[in-house]
């Protein structure tokens, strides 16, 4: 999966994430944690982790609340999302994934042609356990 800015380098350690994390803070961007289990290219809003830091300049907290993030949620992607609120701007101007989970299923493109000859592509989790999949909590020994 390939979603956001260094989707092609290796997860960054603590110090590049400080360095990168410092940078957003220094052009007057707010940050926020996100996460999810469902990395569908469509899915555009993850569950945010707590409330967008907009008093934090320093990075060290905003790596604390992230390792906080990676701890809760060990087996869910976590993306850090920098917005720029300045008139005009007003949107997301970075974003990218701060961990994966060991387990990827993945994702495939489905083919279909369609009247035509015009063809139609679809976007589709591999097959995952629907119990697996839609369980969000323990279900409880009997």
């Amino acid at each position: 999966m390939t979603q956001g800015s260094f989707s092609f380098l290796p997860e960054l350690n603590e110090r590049e994430l400080g360095l990168q994390l410092q940078h957003i803070l220094n052009v007057d961007s707010i940050c926020s944690i996100e996460f999810t289990d469902d990395p569908h290219p469509r899915n555009s809003y993850w569950d945010m982790w707590g409330l967008p830091l907009f008093e934090l300049v320093d990075p060290s907290a905003i790596i604390y609340e992230i390792n906080k993030c990676r701890t809760t949620h060990e087996r869910k992607y976590i993306k850090l999302v920098a917005f720029n609120n300045k008139h005009g701007i007003e949107s997301c101007v970075n974003s990218f994934l701060l961990q994966r989970p060991l387990y990827e299923p993945g994702l495939r493109i489905v083919r279909q042609e369609a009247a035509g000859r015009r063809l139609n592509y679809t976007i589709e989790a591999y097959l995952v356990i629907g119990a697996e999949k839609y369980r969000r909590y323990p279900v409880p020994q009997q």
